[in-house]
């Protein structure tokens, strides 16, 4: 758990104050991230390690979650960062082909690069590109492989033998980028330790992966763990991209995010107004307020709304009403960004010189 102390040390450490993820316990976990503090506190090196499994052609607001908080990381560490795209994952579990599992690759990292990382500090890769081309990554990939047998893996990721062949060795691939050696255009053959903010489902791989370092005399990667934005339905659902009016999409219209909230979103609030305004609504259910955990960062102005909506003087649709307009400027600051983004863009992200 993430305790105040630790978050006191992050803003001796780095004169930053923690980022309101860290504050209201959305990013509620760590592995090690005391071990990076020290590390920043006496100027020795480390990165930034994150990805994205690219299952459609754009993003949702749960996958922004992530990236919006390694964006600041890289800014307040001002450290490299290095982005893994898992398009051999989603061919391997979903029903697509290699080839569209690459171009969806591509289209999402059009989206990644418009919030706004750093292109000196950034390096992003598809791994049906980078593997066959790196022999330092396919080398740590056989390694790890080596590392963990059949009847771990199964314990783990629970295999089992109707799965394929390539789901079994895939653990490997996504814990490789967890060490430096990995990237010998960034790092050459130095070992440096690494930083992992995930959501809290993808613990698993990097808790093998913590197993193995030490086995390969390499640093064991440090981890952030956040929690799921739920799906409109409900705050005990998780949104999926094959469900379009579970999600608010980064490429919606004002007046697509307006009519999804309205009709979706699962509400706190009572039957009538007048018990509403009696006995108030329930913020623990409502998806408009558990989005606004998220999304609106002034603490005073959460604590009102909080205060206001569990009092009955603000009504649902007042709630909803401010949800909406938070998500139309969020979203159309990103459109705005993603709209700049060109293949050059890509090219200069993608491009294996080395970065600062």
């Amino acid at each position: 758990k993430i305790s105040p102390e630790l978050l006191d040390r992050f803003t001796k450490i780095t004169g930053h104050e923690p980022h309101h993820f860290l504050r209201r316990g959305i990013v509620f976990s760590h592995r090690d991230f005391d071990h990076i503090l020290t590390l920043k506190e006496q100027g020795k090196p480390f990165y930034l390690y994150t990805g994205r499994g690219p299952s459609s052609g754009s993003l949702h607001m749960g996958h922004c979650v992530p990236f919006m908080f390694t964006k600041w990381l890289q800014d307040v560490f001002d450290v490299p960062l290095v982005i893994q795209m898992t398009d051999d994952e989603k061919f391997l579990w979903k029903d697509l082909s290699l080839e569209e599992a690459n171009r969806l690759a591509y289209l999402n990292i059009k989206d990644i690069i418009a919030f706004g990382f750093n292109p000196e500090k950034t390096f992003i890769f598809c791994d049906l590109d980078y593997i066959p081309s790196c022999k330092e990554f396919y080398w740590n990939i056989a390694r790890i492989q080596k590392c963990v047998n059949f009847n771990q893996a199964q314990k783990i990721f629970g295999f089992d033998e109707t799965s394929y062949i390539g789901k079994v060795s895939f653990p490997a691939i996504q814990a490789a980028p967890s060490f430096s050696t990995s990237f010998p255009h960034l790092f050459g053959n130095r070992k440096i330790p690494c930083l992992i903010p995930c959501a809290i489902d993808q613990d698993p791989y990097f808790r093998m992966t913590r197993d193995v370092a030490p086995r390969l005399s390499l640093p064991k990667p440090a981890l952030l763990h956040s929690t799921f934005l739920p799906a409109l339905q409900g705050a005990q659902t998780k949104m999926s991209s094959s469900e379009v009016n579970s999600a608010v999409e980064v490429c919606d219209t004002a007046n697509q995010i307006k009519k999804k909230i309205n009709k979706y979103a699962f509400s706190g609030g009572k039957v009538s107004v007048e018990e509403h305004r009696e006995f108030g609504g329930d913020t623990s259910v409502d998806v408009s307020f558990k989005y606004l955990t998220f999304f609106e960062e002034d603490d005073a102005k959460l604590a009102q709304i909080k205060e206001d909506y569990e009092s009955g003087a603000m009504l649902t649709g007042e709630l909803k009403k401010l949800l909406i307009e938070k998500l139309q400027g969020i979203v159309k600051t990103f459109q705005e960004s993603r709209a700049a983004v060109t293949d050059a863009t890509v090219e200069q992200f993608m491009s294996r010189s080395p970065k600062s």
